[in-house]
């Protein structure tokens, strides 16, 4: 299917066409003409709003697909439905399958299962082994698989000696590590941020100081170790200081934020929605603005969704018991723009774009003559609601939905596969 794009503001921060208003005419999956105005011939879909915004593909840093193992959460299928619902062609897929992603045949499951879809799959294989933090994973075989970096999800490496070993061994291979700081042992039994909100709702707190002890010892050991290394969602202000310095240092090291975390605060929790139970957990308001202006210096590097479906059993319980995470594929860009608003949107964009595929070392994808479609559409001035039944997900624990939030994706092209909203 020939398509064609009217009247599309082009962001690419990084290209002369950047702003411009211009018609894009695809044919076969790829960019065959970009001009002031194009008009339609023959067999082709006509794509016109007010409004329409146009950029390279977005890719999501942070998701799970829980298949294998919780397939009653999520499964590939429709874990690349919200992707594209949210605008994303491509996706890095983290561990939180049974079994873990910690050898070449899970990393094979994954491509295999995911080859030609809208979305572009990419696994990152565990650390360690079942990422429990004791022994290392086999990394060289799972990255000669396809795995494009190694991750232990949400459980924190504990052991410094462990993260020293993995840093060295990946420089050897020209791998990337990423690792979620907490230090659990402070953290340990915390249900939201350690502040004013806690107190009152009478909640234990996880301290920003848990976060950032360990952003501060992985820094140093990467110092050490020469190595690169990524923090894939940090919550705090202290976090953005200690990596802005490093960053300064020439300490090769980038980091993330969950949209999330660039929206709200932990005020949204005097209800006690589990929905909103997270970690990192949503911090202060002064912690959100140092996040926000992190991203528009440079500082935070990506936004990610931290997509993490959990089902009924897992949320709709007292909040004490109940699981972390939240669906927000289909939010994330939403959150990102209630977050930095529209003036913002190229940083948006630098953060959905350029930034993930740059850490990831993966060719840019552009918005050019020539070029395979790889392609996001959206609009600024409009609102979106996700509702029961616009949500793709197998899990339903948003706290967004029937709620409308800032911005609309209208739809993403990959080559010759696309999907409207």
């Amino acid at each position: 299917m020939n398509i064609l794009i009217k009247d599309a503001t082009i962001i690419s921060p990084e290209s002369t066409l950047n702003n411009k208003v211009m018609d894009i005419l695809i044919e076969g999956g790829v960019i065959v003409e970009i001009k002031k105005t194009i008009s339609p011939k023959g067999n082709v879909k006509v794509i016109e709003e007010k409004g329409l915004h146009v950029s390279a593909g977005w890719m999501d840093m942070q998701v799970v697909s829980c298949d294998p193992g919780f397939e009653h959460k999520e499964n590939i299928d429709t874990m690349i439905k919200c992707a594209a619902s949210g605008g994303f062609t491509a996706v890095c897929v983290h561990n939180y399958n049974q079994p873990a992603l910690h050898n070449k045949s899970q990393i094979e499951y994954l491509i295999n299962k995911t080859r030609n879809k809208i979305v572009d799959v990419l696994p990152f294989g565990t650390v360690t082994v079942d990422g429990k933090g004791k022994d290392m994973a086999e990394m060289y075989d799972m990255k000669m698989s396809g795995a494009m970096a190694f991750s232990d999800y949400k459980h924190p490496i504990k052991d410094a000696g462990m993260v020293m070993r993995a840093l060295q061994y990946a420089a050897n291979i020209d791998a990337l590590i990423i690792t979620h700081c907490n230090d659990e042992s402070i953290s340990m039994g915390g249900q939201m941020n350690e502040g004013e909100t806690a107190t009152t709702l009478g909640l234990k707190g996880m301290p920003a100081l848990a976060e950032e002890l360990m952003v501060e010892r992985n820094l140093s050991i990467l110092e050490y170790t020469e190595g690169k290394l990524h923090i894939p969602t940090i919550s705090s202000k202290g976090s953005v200081d200690l990596i802005k310095k490093a960053k300064a240092n020439g300490i090769n090291v980038t980091c993330g934020v969950a949209a999330v975390n660039l929206f709200l605060d932990d005020s949204v929790l005097k209800e006690f929605d589990t929905n909103y139970k997270l970690d990192p957990p949503l911090r202060t308001k002064k912690d959100v603005q140092a996040l926000r202006n992190a991203v528009e210096s440079g500082v935070i590097d990506v936004i990610v969704s931290d997509h993490l479906p959990q089902d009924v059993e897992s949320k709709e319980l007292e909040f004490d018991h109940a699981d972390m995470g939240m669906i927000n594929l289909q939010t994330a860009f939403h959150c990102a723009l209630e977050g930095l608003k529209d003036k913002k949107i190229e940083s948006i964009v630098r953060a959905l774009t350029i930034n993930p595929r740059n850490i990831l070392g993966v060719e840019q994808v552009e918005v050019s003559e020539g070029q395979e479609a790889n392609l996001t559409l959206f609009l600024l001035n409009t609102e979106t609601t996700l509702t029961e039944r616009s949500n793709l997900s197998r899990s339903r624990n948003s706290p967004f939905i029937g709620q409308s939030l800032k911005g609309k994706v209208v739809g993403v092209l990959n080559g010759s596969k696309s999907f409207f909203n």
